[in-house]
């Protein structure tokens, strides 16, 4: 059995996201993992879709935009403190900060990320990219 953990998200983040995003380790037991992820004023992600995982998302603080499609079917989901969201195993997604903060929020894996190779980057996605 493993043994239980706590944590507290640290200033510094851990690793780039593939998306551009800082990434900020929590845990991970067999079946999920857990990360707070961070995306900074003006920033838009790289679009993406991942290989063989799924994804909610618990957004904390600041203002942004998710762009999310799957086939034919797509969306923009204005987000905010409070709203929670899925990223379903094969959507494409996007997501940029347009508020005066960070846009943070923590991210529920299942199963747990398995490495930087699950996100596949897309060629095109809802907004032109830019990481400055």
């Amino acid at each position: 059995m493993p043994a239980f953990e706590s944590s507290r998200v640290k200033a510094a983040y851990d690793v780039l996201a593939p998306d551009g995003s800082e990434i900020r380790l929590l845990h991970s037991l067999d079946g999920a993992s857990m990360v707070h992820c961070a995306l900074p004023v003006g920033v838009v992600s790289i679009p993406v879709r991942h290989r063989t995982v799924e994804e909610v998302w618990y957004f904390l603080s600041g203002a942004g935009q998710v762009w999310r499609k799957q086939g034919e079917r797509e969306a923009v989901l204005d987000v905010e403190p409070g709203l929670s969201l899925t990223i379903p195993l094969g959507t494409a997604f996007q997501f940029r900060n347009t508020g005066a903060a960070p846009l943070e929020f923590i991210i529920a894996t299942t199963p747990p990320w398995p490495g930087e190779d699950e996100a596949v980057v897309l060629a095109a996605g809802r907004w032109a990219w830019k990481n400055s």
